[in-house]
């Protein structure tokens, strides 16, 4: 697992494939893989769920450190926490928290998390990044490792203090869409 290039957050290009969480734990990891047919979410128990893309609706969000957030949370104090140095460095782990069909129902597939601290502005615009795929119905595009390379490799250092507008222009720049 040593081509690890680019990351945005605990999305990270491993072996030719992104996903998000930390695959490589000793004693095995929770992580989600993109592939053409679904996300495949890998618990640590070696169990694996495929969630077809059809399924995904109404956005997709990314929170580090609680299952539950506060609103409009990316990091709780747990995330935060686990990304300093000290006994819960690399602990607890993320959620990729969505709304699926057929049937209807709101999920929260875990990842562990990288060792290292997650920038909150990765956080953000990645969350932004997959809601703007699945509202416009493109969400298989993160299967395709050479378009998503083209999109997390053209951004610029993302800072903290990104507008809304701005985030959007850089996702829309990112997808390769016309910015409304």
């Amino acid at each position: 697992m040593a081509d690890t290039f680019r990351s945005l957050g605990p999305l990270v290009r491993v072996d030719g494939r992104w996903i998000i969480g930390d695959p490589g734990r000793p004693g095995g990891g929770a992580w989600v893989e993109f592939r053409e047919e679904g996300m495949c979410a890998h618990a640590r128990d070696s169990s694996t769920e495929l969630i077809p893309w059809s399924r995904i609706m109404l956005g997709m969000g990314v929170v580090v450190g609680a299952k539950y957030p506060g609103r409009g949370e990316q990091v709780t104090l747990l995330g935060m926490l686990a990304g300093l140095r000290g006994p819960l460095q690399g602990k607890r782990g993320g959620y990729l928290h969505m709304t699926v069909r057929h049937p209807y129902e709101d999920r929260q597939i875990f990842f562990d998390r990288h060792p290292h601290w997650y920038p909150v502005a990765d956080l953000v615009f990645l969350e932004a990044l997959l809601s703007d795929l699945v509202a416009e119905g493109e969400i298989h595009r993160l299967a395709d490792t050479a378009w998503l390379d083209r999109a997390i490799g053209g951004l610029p250092p993302l800072k903290m203090m990104t507008t809304s507008s701005t985030m959007r222009e850089l996702v829309a720049r990112a997808t390769e869409r016309e910015t409304a």
